[in-house]
């Protein structure tokens, strides 16, 4: 189990609840897409996703991230048991979709830089540490499954 500081808590809430999810998710999955062109293999169905401007043109790419972040809110909201909130979806990812378990961990770094542009000076270090420890603590849950 992690231990959370109140600071850590309140961080994380903060975050979250002033956040776009529907740009934030955007702009982070559309990053990961253009900086990581190989996890691009696991949206083929999302069509064009040819260069960085047709990735983020792609109305698809725009839904998922917004579905991507919404997904973090069950880890707010179950900062205590992450790993158990996210077990049907650590299942989902390894044994259905066969997602290199390395890509939580891009997206993380993605979604971290478009929170910090986002935050601006208010993304002191003090709050990227409590950020990138909450995402460390998803992605940890999320690659669960994996063996």
């Amino acid at each position: 189990m992690v231990e959370w500081t109140e600071f850590e808590r309140a961080t994380i809430q903060d975050i979250f609840s002033k956040m776009d999810y529907e740009s934030v998710g955007h702009n982070a999955l559309t990053r990961c897409l253009v900086v990581y062109p190989w996890t691009q293999r696991y949206f083929a169905k999302f069509g064009n996703l040819y260069n960085a401007a047709a990735i983020a043109g792609n109305p698809l790419v725009a839904a998922h991230g917004a579905v991507v972040l919404r997904g973090l809110d069950t880890a707010v909201k179950n900062m205590d048991n992450i790993k158990a909130a996210y077990a049907e979806l650590s299942v989902l990812h390894s044994e259905k979709l066969h997602v290199d378990p390395d890509n939580f961990r891009l997206l993380a770094d993605c979604l971290t830089i478009v929170v910090a542009s986002t935050m601006g000076s208010g993304f002191t270090a003090e709050v990227q540490a409590a950020f990138q420890k909450f995402l460390a603590v998803v992605t940890a849950a999320l690659r669960k499954q994996y063996h």
